[in-house]
């Protein structure tokens, strides 16, 4: 009874003049962000937090009916939810494990012993399985992010190679768990809104994720063969000892504990291995590295804030709304309906920045579609599980890519050249709707 009320809600007749009008702040913000980037010559120059200002102040001038207070209150909504909140959370304490773990030489000492065990053309290929296998295991890939990434970033100024490119492997393969574990909370979502088993889901999904994968690490092991040999230091020595919060991190995230968890144990086992070891730093450096690090995500948490107030503004006006009334008015056969299923959580994406969160949004109108023009439901929640994620690796405002920038210290716009595992989901999406792939995909005995 609550699905049919939500189904209807959704579809509730929005003009066209309101609907894009109340979608029109993403557009600003876009147009605002490419035009100035043009201008200047420099992509990575125009700060999002000045773009979203700005659409935000437009989104706000499209409520003239309600009082200021109001508006400021609905605005104020989006970045009180309890969503955006543990986000910042996460982020706070990545800062101060990052900076932490870099001042003590956790970083280094686990980056000296991936260099001593890898040839140096498979350490590209060797990050990217391991950020696949450690994001299928935890089915987060903000987990991944907040482990993998510091250790990526050393591993590049190491190497000499580009941070954004290393960085945007992590950021890539992580989405490879996210949207295939079991526990993933997109894969939560996306089976229980078409109701289908997470087995069936999964062995439909692999049929597109993995050949994306196998691709993606093709190219990795022949970009690294093909590279001039590069020489770096290898420091040895006796501090292999370091490596040990590095590795209670990956170890207790693996596991399952919950991340804030996770970054606590990081901090604490860094802290304690750098009192019992003289020559560390003393406990009021270690809290000004903590400090420091937690200053340097204060971009990445206004952003946040702004792009949370933003979203909710739109889709308090209808935007979403507006966006699945006009995908699914002209839906023609199976393959039609997979492709408004695939637009419909894209786009919902877009303007939530959150893959869970657009899901569900579109979870039961998906359904319908899906039963109204036989579509098999474990392909439509693939479809849903899968494009969700692509477009959360890739919109620069998504809170995994804003983590990554901000461990990385880079704009988050640098890893869109990068992120080849998205980009070939996304091609893997498109050949399985064209020629309507997985067909038969055995089914889950009954429990």
């Amino acid at each position: 009874m609550e699905e049919a009320k939500h189904a209807e809600a959704l579809t509730e007749e929005i003009s066209t003049g309101r609907g894009l009008l109340a979608l029109s702040p993403i557009a600003v913000f876009l147009l605002l962000y490419v035009v100035v980037s043009v201008i200047i010559g420099d992509f990575y120059k125009m700060p999002l937090s000045i773009a979203f200002i700005i659409a935000s102040m437009w989104a706000l001038l499209l409520m003239p009916k309600m009082k200021i207070m109001d508006r400021i209150e609905i605005f104020s909504s989006g970045p009180a939810n309890t969503n955006i909140l543990y986000m910042i959370w996460i982020f706070i304490l990545a800062g101060a494990f990052s900076a932490l773990a870099k001042g003590v030489g956790a970083i280094d000492a686990t980056v000296n012993l991936t260099l001593s065990a890898l040839p140096p053309a498979y350490i590209i290929p060797g990050l990217f399985v391991v950020t696949c296998f450690i994001s299928m295991s935890i089915g987060t890939s903000v987990g991944t992010i907040v482990a993998l990434t510091p250790f990526a970033v050393q591993l590049a100024q190491t190497t000499g190679g580009s941070v954004p490119y290393f960085a945007a492997v992590v950021l890539g393969g992580s989405f490879f768990g996210d949207n295939l574990s079991f526990i993933s909370d997109t894969t939560v979502a996306a089976t229980r809104s078409l109701k289908v088993k997470m087995n069936d889901k999964f062995k439909t999904n692999l049929w597109i994720a993995l050949p994306a994968a196998v691709v993606v690490l093709g190219v990795y092991v022949a970009l690294g063969v093909a590279a001039p040999a590069q020489h770096f230091a290898v420091h040895s020595g006796g501090n292999w000892w370091l490596v040990i919060p590095y590795l209670i991190v990956i170890v207790t995230a693996m596991c399952g504990i919950n991340v804030l968890i996770v970054l606590t144990l990081g901090i604490i086992s860094c802290i304690v291995i750098a009192l019992l070891n003289a020559s560390q730093a003393g406990l009021i450096d270690m809290c000004t590295m903590m400090g420091e690090g937690i200053q340097g995500m204060s971009d990445l948490i206004i952003v946040t804030l702004l792009a949370a107030g933003l979203l909710e503004v739109i889709n308090y006006n209808g935007g979403i709304k507006y966006l699945i009334q006009v995908l699914t008015r002209h839906i023609s056969g199976s393959r039609g309906a997979q492709a408004v299923i695939a637009l419909l959580v894209s786009l919902t994406n877009v303007c939530t920045a959150n893959n869970t969160i657009a899901i569900i949004t579109v979870g039961s109108i998906s359904r319908h579609i899906a039963t109204r023009f036989h579509v098999d439901p474990r392909k439509a929640a693939s479809l849903l599980d899968t494009c969700s994620c692509i477009v959360q690796c890739i919109i620069p405002y998504g809170a995994q890519s804003l983590m990554a920038a901000g461990l990385a210290h880079v704009s988050p716009v640098a890893f869109l050249p990068y992120l080849y595992y998205s980009w070939a989901l996304a091609a893997m999406v498109v050949l399985s709707i064209v020629f309507n792939f997985p067909q038969k995909v055995s089914s889950s005995p009954a429990s």
